[in-house]
């Protein structure tokens, strides 16, 4: 019984992905979860009580794997400076990734301030990985570098999500020589 429940929750989760990259945080319904689910709709409420429950959970699950493929690139890094590109490129590359595509369709959204405090501790998480290399390359003020550095990836991000005159790839390093030479190029 247990699996089935946790096979069922999979299911509505990998549903609330979908929606959500194919429609932002308006497409995430109940109905539409029992639709894509071919659950009841009373049955979707015995699993989340509600929208920001389903956020919440995609968050537990996604962020963590998110911020581990993340990491991973950047230990495969040689240098200070390659790790900031892999910070910067991996986070890019993952946003054809329906997680991710979710990910950014939460983080964009108008949630409630729990959801949002949840949304804000992982990419908390994220932005630390990359305080250390920003260290090493001899940056007084580290943490905020890396703020900055992350505002950088989000707008790369939205503007590979608008489907943009430029291709990923062009976003992708620009985004990279924006990164590590800031506004020279």
């Amino acid at each position: 019984m247990a699996e089935h429940r946790s096979m069922q929750r999979a299911a509505l989760l990998d549903a609330a992905r979908c929606l959500l990259s194919e429609g932002g945080t308006e497409a995430l319904t109940f109905p539409a979860l029992a639709e894509r689910t071919g659950l009841a709709r009373s049955s979707v409420y015995e699993y989340f009580r509600s929208r920001a429950a389903v956020v919440e959970e995609l968050c537990k699950v996604d962020f963590p794997v998110w911020a581990a493929e993340v990491a991973a690139a950047m230990e495969r890094a040689e240098s200070a400076e390659g790790k900031v590109e892999a910070y910067v490129r991996q986070q890019l590359a993952l946003v054809g990734d329906r997680r991710h595509r979710a990910v950014v369709a939460i983080s964009a959204s108008e949630l409630d301030a729990g959801a949002r405090e949840k949304i804000r501790a992982a990419h908390g998480g994220l932005v630390t990985m990359v305080v250390e290399a920003l260290q090493e390359m001899g940056h007084e003020q580290p943490r905020l570098a890396a703020l900055l550095l992350q505002g950088i990836v989000d707008a790369a991000v939205r503007r590979i999500e608008l489907g943009a005159a430029e291709d990923p790839a062009v976003i992708t390093g620009a985004a990279v020589t924006m990164a590590l030479r800031g506004v020279r190029g």
